[in-house]
């Protein structure tokens, strides 16, 4: 998934994921800087920032996203504007059962029937510890408190960052959040009609106010999935925002707009 070219010879399995992501969602002053710009986002003590799946695998791997590079330095701007940030890595064990090899005789992209439904079979990716796993080196969130990691049950695959694919096995997400208050969640990464869009709409599901900051992530975007995601995010109430909507830089004060207080 390399390039658009391979991306269009896996059309049949892509539409499969499209259809069933379809089927799942569609100021005051601040002290010494002057006065913050009207309806700029400032996030809040109980906001936090989702970076979703930005590791090697799906920047340069066998499952990159087009152009997916290019969020890490939209993420690495928008992050010191953040006071909590939560990452999540893909992290399968070898042999997991949504690899292609762990099945004898099928191929990447073919799609099988599982316990919790079908399943697409991916080539080997996000082994547990390997560079294709790791996060982009150039990600540069220093403050981030918790890396989720999913997908590591062998027997089952994880798109959400709050829920595997069999959409009763929790990741801990919601209990960490809530344990620390937070209330507003700021959804970024890879890939936007994918685990973001997933992502997004399992936070709504949770009662958690939502936005995808839409310049922050790229996406498949095979016969209109895109389009189709925000459709559903929408539908749903989550917010689509760009990174300029966020308030960079501040210390203190009272924005116009100030979600997650």
């Amino acid at each position: 998934m390399s390039t658009l070219e391979s991306l269009q010879s896996r059309r049949g399995v892509l539409r499969w994921l499209s259809g069933a992501a379809i089927l799942y969602f569609g100021g005051a002053p601040r002290p010494g800087a002057g006065a913050a710009q009207p309806n700029k986002i400032v996030p809040g003590a109980s906001s936090a920032l989702i970076v979703v799946d930005v590791q090697n695998c799906f920047i340069t791997g066998a499952l990159a996203v087009p152009h997916g590079a290019e969020v890490v330095a939209v993420i690495n701007k928008i992050a010191p504007a953040f006071e909590n940030v939560v990452l999540t890595q893909d992290w399968h064990p070898r042999g997991h059962a949504s690899f292609a090899s762990t099945h004898p005789g099928r191929k990447p992209f073919e799609t099988v029937k599982l316990p919790y439904g079908n399943q697409v079979l991916w080539p080997d990716h996000c082994i547990q510890g390997t560079a294709d796993a790791a996060l982009d080196k150039e990600l540069n969130i220093p403050q981030a408190e918790l890396i989720v990691r999913k997908g590591f049950h062998r027997d089952v695959d994880s798109y959400s960052a709050f829920e595997e694919a069999n959409r009763t096995t929790g990741t801990g997400l919601r209990g960490y959040l809530n344990e620390r208050g937070i209330r507003t969640l700021f959804v970024c990464g890879l890939a936007t009609d994918f685990c973001v869009a997933w992502t997004a709409l399992d936070a709504r599901k949770s009662a958690f106010e939502t936005y995808v900051i839409e310049d922050a992530c790229r996406g498949i975007d095979l016969e209109g999935s895109i389009d189709a995601a925000w459709r559903q995010m929408r539908a749903r109430g989550v917010r689509r925002i760009q990174s300029s909507d966020i308030e960079l830089g501040f210390e203190s004060g009272t924005p116009a707009i100030k979600p997650g207080r």
